[in-house]
């Protein structure tokens, strides 16, 4: 079930002053509690980019409504705010 669960991407970290786009916060439209996110932490996710895909990482929770950290190892566009992306393993 969670090789090919799809969440979208919501935002960037920011901060008072700045804004991390390694940094951003994922959803998971058919996890809605902290409680069923948090198995996902430490989990790889892909997020496509033409024919190659960027990866990251989930590394923690963000508030209590089931939102999820996800550091990536390229920083992303602008334009992948509000697209899919999936956790492969």
């Amino acid at each position: 079930m969670l090789q090919t669960l799809k969440g979208i991407l919501i935002s960037y970290r920011t901060g008072p002053k700045t804004q991390n786009p390694k940094e951003l916060i994922l959803q998971f439209p058919n996890l809605k509690s902290s409680n069923e996110v948090a198995r996902l932490i430490g989990r790889k996710v892909a997020w496509p980019a033409g024919e190659r895909k960027i990866r990251g990482k989930t590394v923690a929770l963000h508030g209590k409504k089931g939102l999820v950290r996800a550091r990536f190892r390229k920083g992303l566009p602008g334009t992948a705010l509000g697209t899919p992306i999936e956790i492969v393993g």
